[in-house]
């Protein structure tokens, strides 16, 4: 659908997940949102594909579809190391499905963009976003300049939201940079034709070794169901060997490692090597700014305890979007503005002190020797690695949950905010 309309309640800009759970959400509330999007879908991203049950209850709230097909549904999750392999289904909590799901980008983040569509946002796809327009006199954004169609357009909004991923150009635009203090992760992944691609369980390989060297990650096997598996490596920076590492040939390298009836090899692989950074524990701040609400990868809302960014996208998406609503409805430009700055703080409240938590448990394991530690002393131990389970996925009730969820609930809210 084109619309060249140059007016409206809400710029959001990119429509990966976090965008277009923004969009939905706005244009559920009534609102006139206009969602642009630089590609054309379907257009990749890389990803393990890989929904845990935190992302499937924000699905699930936005009323997609999970019965209709294309979805691949886990279990739990499988854990090898330390030549140890355990198998841990997801919890069964209030909060919680007891379910995850596993659907390659290309068509989930399409499936998401029509999703928001139907509920009334204009998306407009093949529309680069080249700037912010400010006002003069405050700084403050009041809409944005693009190219569609060969063309430079403009866009007028009160506000804007930042949903334009991990390089976030226009944040940058607006003065807001990366912290340099904040963990960085890097994926690199490829699809395979493998019998593995109906698995009831994500995989995840604790050990990485390059050489002689145990590096701070994981590698991942994830079923998509329909022929393929994402297979992937997940890296951290906090370990020496991070700028030194060639995750392609190392990659490979693991690959190769595998069983050869698994048929992660060159002749099942269906596309290249691709990797793409991940921006861990609120990276980019502040949330909120003169006009403009970062969402998802923009504002760093991977989690860092396993690397998943989806779910914190559609979370954010909600929390962004109600916040807008409530601010638009207010009488007086303060009034507006002391809303707009709840955003920030709600965010905070809701995981700041849960990825400050991920940000000593990266830099921990940055030294080989605990991981390896944590690996051979941990994994022989069910009990603890249910504890572990629910403590990397961030699956705990908040209120009548076990004492598992009560001791990592009370772990996060002593944690200083992110």
């Amino acid at each position: 659908m084109t619309d060249l309309s140059g007016q409206a309640d809400v710029i959001v800009v990119g429509a990966g997940p976090a965008g277009s759970a923004t969009a939905y959400w706005l244009a559920q509330a009534g609102l006139d949102v206009l969602l642009l999007e630089k590609a054309a879908f379907p257009r990749d991203k890389v990803c393990g594909d890989g929904l845990t049950p935190r992302a499937v209850r924000a699905l699930i709230s936005m009323g997609v579809d999970l019965d209709a097909p294309g979805w691949a549904r886990t279990r739990g999750l499988r854990i090898y190391g330390g030549g140890v392999k355990i198998e841990l289904d997801w919890p069964e909590l209030a909060t919680f499905p007891d379910f995850g799901l596993v659907r390659a980008r290309t068509d989930l983040d399409r499936l998401l963009a029509e999703h928001a569509a139907k509920a009334g946002a204009r998306l407009q796809q093949r529309c680069t976003v080249t700037g912010p327009i400010t006002d003069e006199r405050t700084g403050r954004i009041i809409g944005v300049t693009a190219r569609y169609e060969g063309e430079e357009v403009t866009y007028r909004a009160p506000l804007v939201v930042a949903a334009d991923g991990v390089s976030s150009r226009l944040s940058l635009a607006m003065g807001i940079r990366k912290r340099e203090d904040r963990p960085m992760g890097v994926a690199v992944r490829r699809y395979y034709r493998t019998p593995r691609h109906d698995d009831e369980y994500l995989e995840s390989w604790l050990e990485l070794w390059d050489g002689q060297r145990l590096l701070p990650g994981y590698g991942w096997v994830f079923p998509l169901g329909n022929g393929l598996s994402n297979v992937g490596l997940g890296l951290l920076n906090t370990s020496k060997a991070f700028q030194n590492v060639d995750y392609r040939a190392m990659m490979r390298r693991w690959c190769a490692q595998m069983p050869e009836e698994w048929q992660f090899d060159e002749d099942h692989a269906t596309g290249p090597i691709r990797g793409a950074a991940l921006p861990m524990g609120f990276n980019r701040q502040p949330h909120y700014t003169r006009g403009l609400l970062l969402v998802g990868d923009a504002g760093g809302m991977v989690n860092p305890f396993n690397g998943e960014g989806i779910d914190y996208g559609l979370e954010s998406g909600r929390l962004a979007a109600e916040t807008i609503v409530q601010a638009l409805g207010r009488t007086t430009p303060g009034q507006r503005e002391r809303t707009l700055h709840e955003y920030p703080r709600i965010l905070k409240e809701e995981h700041g002190g849960y990825f400050t938590l991920g940000r000593l448990f990266v830099k921990a394991i940055g030294d080989p020797r605990v991981m390896q530690f944590l690996t051979r002393h941990g994994l022989p131990h069910p009990t603890l690695m249910r504890f572990t389970l629910k403590l990397l996925a961030n699956l705990t009730d908040p209120r009548g949950g076990d004492a598992m969820d009560r001791i990592i609930n009370a772990m996060s809210k002593a944690a200083p905010a992110a």
